[in-house]
């Protein structure tokens, strides 16, 4: 098959699940392209970029230049250059009565640049829902063809739909031929927005579990007890509960060390709360580390926290791919009952969901753990077992093939594509 991917920006380091599904499909003999913007940062990205050659498949759209005149000027010139390659394309881009605001501002304009010397594909999978909008248009102007499918992973489908409206959705759940969902929390929503339930199932976002070793966690002759958490700095990855949390803990257990791998917004707050709980000493902000690193700063963990919230603009967490990769390693967790979250930890097994935005009830999990080593063994291999069965990288794969096979030949009925999770069936 023919795949082309379109993503917001690539390669986002952040966003292996994509990687995963894009080398997962190159493996399998697939040919896939992708479209989007160039990342902030060029400098860190996964090896798996470099191994598989993907920048000589990835097409950038031109930066779009925030003055206005610029930007005008710029459009101009990326017309005259390009009209001959798809002069009804690059005028239906600019339809501002169809498009309103997505043509005012040249968005459309911009991003089909580098499709319009594209032959037609298989599948047109769109990453997100934002995208799937994007997509939509991209194919309705004709400058791509193929069956599209959508992804909804999060903020999409919680943040944005809040920002925009619940309508936001209403053409693409029309015009889309399929649409995935990486939970069934999400998927619900997706369909309370209108989506037919017919044509959206869940298939979620995958690991290599044969990336992440499993150990068996065990106390330190010492006494010293190492905690993590891995995400971005910003407010629906709920840090700030996980500090004050260690900080409540570290009053009675001082040989507690937290380590907290990550980037983002909130980074400064995050270090001024730190230093005011009086555990800098304890609590690190280590900053963002490339996989391998994490891989080795989790080999030295024995409890993972995942404290995600709610965000006050809606934004929400699925099943994170970092609560994963602890749980295959063995780590016993410490999550909150969030999105999709409760689908991947299974409370009082593999290890401990709380309430949303509660430093103490992850204080007191933690401490339970922390008394009870004896759990540590018994979690982790249930957790590496959930993530082996449920959210293995290659299995998803084979059944993203199988999806794509049956949406190519229409065959996507309630009996051939079970609503439930892929691998819960």
């Amino acid at each position: 098959m023919k795949i082309a991917f379109i993503v917001n920006k690539f390669p986002v380091i952040s966003e292996t699940f994509i990687l995963n599904q894009i080398t997962g499909l190159i493996c399998r003999g697939h040919e896939v392209h992708i479209y989007g913007y160039r990342p902030d940062d060029t400098a860190k990205y996964h090896p798996d970029v470099e191994k598989y050659d993907l920048l000589k498949s990835t097409f950038y759209a031109p930066n779009i230049p925030q003055n206005k005149l610029w930007r005008l000027l710029k459009a101009l010139w990326l017309i005259i250059t390009n009209f001959y390659q798809a002069p009804l394309v690059i005028l239906r881009s600019l339809n501002f009565f169809r498009y309103h605001g997505r043509a005012a501002s040249l968005r459309i304009l911009y991003s089909i640049i580098p499709l319009l010397n594209t032959e037609s594909y298989d599948i047109i999978h769109c990453q997100f829902g934002i995208q799937g909008n994007e997509g939509m248009i991209y194919r309705e102007i004709g400058a791509i063809q193929g069956k599209l499918i959508t992804t909804f992973r999060g903020y999409d489908i919680s943040w944005y739909v809040k920002e925009y409206g619940a309508n936001v959705y209403d053409q693409l759940f029309v015009k889309g031929d399929f649409f995935l969902a990486n939970c069934e929390f999400f998927r619900q929503r997706a369909i309370k927005l209108g989506c037919n339930e017919k044509k959206i199932i869940v298939h979620g976002s995958g690991i290599d579990c044969s990336r992440f070793s499993f150990q068996t966690r065990q106390p330190l002759e010492d006494g010293k007890i190492s905690v993590a958490t891995t995400g971005r700095l910003i407010e629906k990855k709920g840090i700030e509960y996980g500090i004050r949390a260690v900080a409540k803990v570290l009053k009675t257990y001082p040989n507690l060390e937290y380590n907290i791998v990550g980037d983002g917004a909130l980074k400064e707050y995050l270090q001024q709360l730190i230093i005011e709980l009086g555990v800098a000493e304890q609590v690190k902000l280590l900053g963002w580390k490339n996989q391998q690193e994490i891989i080795q700063i989790i080999d030295n963990t024995h409890i993972f926290i995942a404290p995600s919230v709610t965000a006050k603009d809606g934004n929400q967490d699925a099943p994170v791919n970092t609560l994963k990769e602890a749980m295959a390693m063995g780590l016993p967790v410490i999550a909150t009952r969030h999105g999709g979250i409760p689908e991947l930890v299974q409370d009082g097994i593999s290890g401990f969901l709380v309430s949303e935005r509660n430093a103490d009830a992850i204080a007191d999990k933690l401490t339970y753990l922390i008394k009870h080593p004896e759990l540590w063994e018994k979690m982790g291999k249930a957790g590496r077992a959930y993530v082996e069965t449920h959210y293995d990288t290659n299995h998803l794969n084979d059944e993203l093939v199988k999806i794509y096979q049956r949406v190519i030949m229409d065959h996507l009925q309630p009996s051939s594509v079970s609503s439930q999770p892929i691998g819960k069936r």
